[in-house]
């Protein structure tokens, strides 16, 4: 008995491996131990507060909530002498164009007041160099959203220009720039 407790501590207990057994015995004993004071566990424990019915997250007297809908979208809302979000889409794409020898600040100045705040912060490092087209080559197409929200797809030479423009207080200014490479 003598030569194992020496062995065990000379050897055993200095090396890694020895070190490790130990502090695994320690783990799986507290472990074992906490399991006898808990008791048997009951296997509904987990299952108890489960709900008898489905959680719904929509009021299913709000009506159809479905990503197509046979009703017609609301018609935009525009004050009285404001100009239309057709309008509005038109000249902020001919200042977005710009023209040739044009500044960044004369381009910035053009923008701004058919732009939200959010959008002029957005394009405040930009150049009118970047601009991917030259020119418009067709129609807008306008996709009513909501009363105050409008979505413009313009054609432009080398792709389409896609404009999102929000209503304050009746005004309509672009509040998104996107661009599609054709």
């Amino acid at each position: 008995m003598r030569r194992a407790l020496e062995f065990l501590f000379t050897r055993a207990l200095r090396s890694r491996l020895g070190v490790a057994l130990v502090i695994a015995v320690l783990i799986f004993g507290v472990i074992g131990a906490a399991r006898l004071v808990s008791g048997p566990a009951d296997p509904a424990d987990g299952l108890s507060s489960r709900p008898n019915r489905p959680i719904t997250t929509v009021d299913p007297t709000a009506g159809d909530d479905g990503v197509t809908s046979t009703e017609a979208p609301p018609s935009p809302v525009t004050a009285p002498g404001a100009r239309t979000p057709e309008q509005t889409a038109d000249r902020f794409t001919a200042a977005w164009l710009g023209r040739p020898g044009m500044t960044a600040e004369q381009w910035q100045a053009g923008l701004r007041p058919l732009s939200t705040p959010a959008l002029t912060e957005k394009l405040a490092g930009a150049e009118p160099g970047g601009v991917p087209a030259e020119a418009v080559s067709g129609p807008p197409s306008v996709r009513s959203r909501t009363e105050t929200f409008v979505e413009v797809l313009l054609p432009l030479d080398t792709g389409r220009l896609r404009l999102e423009l929000v209503a304050a207080q009746g005004s309509w200014l672009v509040d998104v720039v996107d661009w599609e490479r054709q």
